[in-house]
């Protein structure tokens, strides 16, 4: 059976690099899997997991936003922030969720929505993938 090379990149190097039989992630469109011989594209990604199958096993990294591009034999996903479950901080990560929240509690002018739904999801997202 065929594989797929996967690499996982952010601004500060590679995070991953192996071979896999599918890879799902989800696009802005809707969660999509990857097979080998899949047909070339790029997809921006959302803040989410993407799994990594080989054999029966899977594992799963966060990531936050970025961008997929599929080649019939290689995957690569370059992301702005990827960890895996064990680099996860989890007091970190849950103190960086009750920040997001109380920012969204807050009704004033000066408080970026935007900024604070983003870093709740990543935070949802982290916390997620080590339960």
């Amino acid at each position: 059976m065929s594989t797929l090379e996967v690499s996982v990149v952010t601004p500060e190097g590679p995070i991953l690099e192996d071979t896999y039989d599918m890879v799902v992630c989800k696009a802005d469109t809707g969660e999509i899997g990857i097979l080998p011989k899949h047909i070339p594209l790029v997809s921006p990604l959302q803040i989410s997991i993407a799994r990594l199958k080989k054999g029966n096993d899977t594992a799963e990294i966060a990531i936050s936003g970025g961008f997929m591009e599929v080649q019939p034999d290689k995957v690569t996903i370059l992301a702005q922030s990827a960890e895996t479950a064990d680099h996860i901080d989890v007091l970190r990560a849950r103190e960086a969720k009750e920040r997001a929240e109380k920012r969204l509690q807050d009704k004033s002018d000066t408080v970026d929505r935007i900024r604070a739904e983003h870093a709740l999801k990543r935070a949802i997202n982290r916390l997620e993938i080590k339960s």
